[in-house]
């Protein structure tokens, strides 16, 4: 029976957040911070009970898992911690079963312990910088409202010190978003980073978005513009998530960005007591799905209310999302930024649209011709 479970069951991600929404930084922009408040006088730390609860019950879902560690700060929790979970890893997994580790961190703890640990262990590390010294520090700040951008490249430099996979995320905002191609160069140039993510900072207010926010259009600008670099200089050299996904759906395949697939329910987020919540951007009692000491995580992940939660992103889509022409590419992105009304006041319409009507457009031709040129067929 259990192997028949597993098989039934979609492959899915969890993030894994072993500190919580704890923090050494205090980003201004952060959508996780506060959600400390959702466990009023916790530790806000794993204990070995949940952890070996969530690896047993990861490693048992399917065949290949990742443990994707994130946060808050995930190295909050300390080297010894990730020590630890590794062995546990080597403990549980099947004979020949291939585990992968990823981290995502603000770098600002790592030392050269940390980064062999993580070469050693195949780890593929997500660093978050924002450009530039000045862009960086406009929002990425610690608790005295310091700047973080000489530690964060610190963390930078000790990674490529030992030759650790790493990946950088940016998000885009007010300070960075007029700048695309300062910033981009500067990964490219100066950072000399391969694997570049940009994220849109959507940060709401009320019934509106803050300053921080990124605005739609200058997003789709930002983002076309360093497309057109990339296009001239770095295909095959320099990968950018935003495009590698793009391009899955001009080749007919789906995205490999959880915003841009048709329905979701397969992203999860796993809080430091073992709470289980239908997505990372849905860390909201709502969407409090059980506790791993109490349910499996199978049963969850194939729960009707979870199913049903997916399958709303394309349910629920508005009418100016099912006529639009590069519905393929997009989806309606991510159900937390449908809060708009579109032109003729349906509710659900994503504020980043016109943004990202603007990207897709424009990479029409060039995607044509690459997915020509591998061999796929442009959706249509």
């Amino acid at each position: 029976m259990a192997s028949r479970s597993r098989n039934l069951t979609p492959a899915f991600h969890l993030l894994i957040k072993p500190a919580g929404a704890d923090c050494n930084l205090e980003c201004k922009y952060c959508f996780y911070r506060g959600k400390e408040q959702l466990y009023p006088g916790s530790s806000m730390r794993m204990t070995d009970k949940v952890l070996r609860t969530t690896i047993k019950q990861l490693l048992s879902s399917q065949p290949a898992p990742e443990l994707a560690w994130q946060g808050g700060e995930p190295t909050l929790m300390g080297l010894e911690f990730f020590k630890r979970s590794v062995e546990l890893v080597n403990k549980f997994k099947q004979p020949g079963q291939r585990v992968s580790y990823s981290l995502q961190t603000n770098g600002t703890r790592l030392d050269d312990a940390w980064c062999a640990f993580l070469k050693e262990n195949g780890f593929l590390v997500g660093l978050s910088m924002d450009g530039p010294e000045e862009m960086h520090n406009a929002f990425r700040v610690d608790k005295g409202g310091k700047g973080s951008f000489a530690q964060v490249k610190r963390g930078w430099d000790l990674l490529q010190k030992h030759k650790v996979d790493t990946n950088i995320l940016c998000a885009v905002q007010a300070a960075n978003a007029s700048q695309p191609l300062e910033v981009y160069r500067f990964f490219r140039d100066e950072l000399q980073a391969t694997f570049i993510q940009f994220i849109p900072i959507v940060e709401r207010e009320g019934a509106l978005v803050s300053q921080r926010s990124v605005k739609p259009e200058e997003y789709g600008r930002f983002l076309n513009a360093v497309f057109d670099e990339w296009l001239q200089r770095d295909v095959g050299r320099v990968f950018v998530q935003m495009f590698d996904s793009t391009l899955a759906s001009w080749c007919s395949l789906p995205a490999n960005v959880c915003v841009f697939q048709e329905t979701c329910g397969l992203a999860l987020a796993l809080e430091h007591n073992g709470d289980l919540y239908s997505c990372d951007h849905f860390v909201e009692p709502g969407f409090r799905l059980g506790n791993i000491l109490e349910s499996s995580m199978v049963s969850m992940v194939n729960s009707a209310r979870q199913r049903q939660f997916g399958l709303e992103k394309r349910e629920l889509l508005p009418a100016i999302c099912q006529s639009c022409d590069v519905r393929f590419a997009c989806h309606g992105e991510c159900p937390r930024n449908r809060f708009m009304r579109s032109p003729d006041g349906e509710e659900g319409a994503n504020y980043l649209c016109e943004g990202y009507q603007l990207f897709f457009r424009h990479v029409d031709g060039p995607m044509r011709r690459m997915a020509e040129g591998i061999g796929g067929k442009r959706i249509i």
